[in-house]
């Protein structure tokens, strides 16, 4: 039951995919088609947050709950809550330094180009690029940690 309500998210960004692709065929705006899909994905954001929530506040009313179950159920919500911080904390990090990287690659190629001993120089750009991405992986790894 649990793997059909994960599967039904991933269908719900699929479907808005393959919309977005017949609005852009059929000559529709491709910023229109964008917007929906930003607007789909945090709608399946909300719902993929808000469900678990819902859950066990209905499955806490429906059954008496003791003082150390509630304290177990607190503990569960923070670690799952700290998964989820380490998760964005990588997931953002990564984002970022593919479009700090996307940024200067092609102007280190370009300077390489025309001045052979620039690539020293602009290499280094480009690793400071990716040193984001390296951050955001130790900064989730030291979350990981406390969980």
């Amino acid at each position: 039951m649990i793997y059909v309500l994960l599967l039904i998210p991933v269908a719900l960004l699929v479907a808005s995919v393959i919309y977005a692709i017949r609005m852009v065929q059929n000559g529709k705006s491709p910023r229109k088609a964008a917007t929906m899909q930003i607007l789909s994905f945090l709608a399946v954001c909300v719902i993929s947050f808000a469900l678990p929530f819902a859950a066990q506040a209905a499955e806490t009313d429906n059954t008496a709950v003791s003082t150390s179950e509630t304290a177990q159920t607190a503990g569960d919500n923070s670690k799952g809550l700290g998964l989820l911080a380490a998760a964005l904390v990588t997931g953002l990090a990564g984002i970022g330094g593919g479009i700090a990287v996307a940024a200067a690659a092609p102007a280190a190629i370009g300077a390489t180009s025309e001045d052979p001993k620039a690539f020293g120089k602009s290499l280094i750009f480009v690793a400071l690029g990716e040193g984001i991405a390296i951050y955001g992986l130790l900064i989730s790894i030291m979350i990981l940690n406390k969980v």
